[in-house]
């Protein structure tokens, strides 16, 4: 016999997560009512507040979903030794989580104002602090830190890049001249690699 991978609560959290996110996209995060959250999802007002009590319990669940990636990568390269193999991998590891969250990086990127001073952006900003000092390593010149943010931001910039486009999800087809959102976040692989093979805080 199998044990399941989710459990029931933790799959209704999660199609709560996504139709917020529809609702946010389609009317804004303001204007989004916990009724019209619940009434997507075809459930009851309370049955919504059994798992989130406020939108912003919804966000902060938005934030912890998207920084999974960031603490998998955080939890690999912490007590490791620096090398540019580990800065590599870190970084690999980071773009493929973001780029199964295209909705949420979304969200994040269109709810800046809002999210900058609450709890739950707070815990993603100190997140991003300690994997960017994980990518530039021990002892960095400015220019070195600097390199390190660019590089780990390049994904979170492929996404703004491509939000006003309709290929935002994966498999959907490009207009003209604009590339998948796989193919987006190859390339901003790519120029966060490039950036960050600069970060060599052993030779200073």
């Amino acid at each position: 016999m199998t044990t399941p991978t989710q459990s029931p609560r933790s799959d209704t959290r999660a199609r709560i997560i996504d139709v917020a996110l529809e609702l946010f996209a389609e009317h804004g995060y303001e204007k989004t009512s916990l009724r019209e959250i619940a009434d997507r999802l075809g459930v009851t007002k309370a049955a919504l507040y059994y798992h989130f009590k406020t939108k912003d319990d919804i966000v902060r669940g938005i934030v912890e979903k998207m920084a999974a990636p960031l603490d998998d990568a955080i939890a690999f390269g912490e007590g490791k030794e620096w090398s540019p193999e580990l800065r590599d991998e870190l970084l690999r590891r980071f773009a493929a989580g973001m780029g199964e969250r295209a909705p949420l990086l979304r969200f994040f990127h269109e709810n800046q104002p809002a999210l900058r001073e609450s709890a739950a952006g707070l815990a993603f900003k100190d997140r991003m602090i300690k994997m960017i000092t994980l990518l530039h390593g021990p002892e960095p010149t400015f220019r070195d830190r600097l390199r390190a943010t660019v590089a780990l931001t390049s994904v979170h910039s492929a996404m703004f890049l491509l939000k006003a486009d309709p290929c935002m999800e994966p498999g959907a087809r490009p207009a003209a001249g604009s590339p998948t959102l796989d193919e987006a976040m190859e390339a901003a692989l790519e120029v966060a690699l490039e950036v960050a093979a600069r970060i060599e805080p052993s030779a200073h």
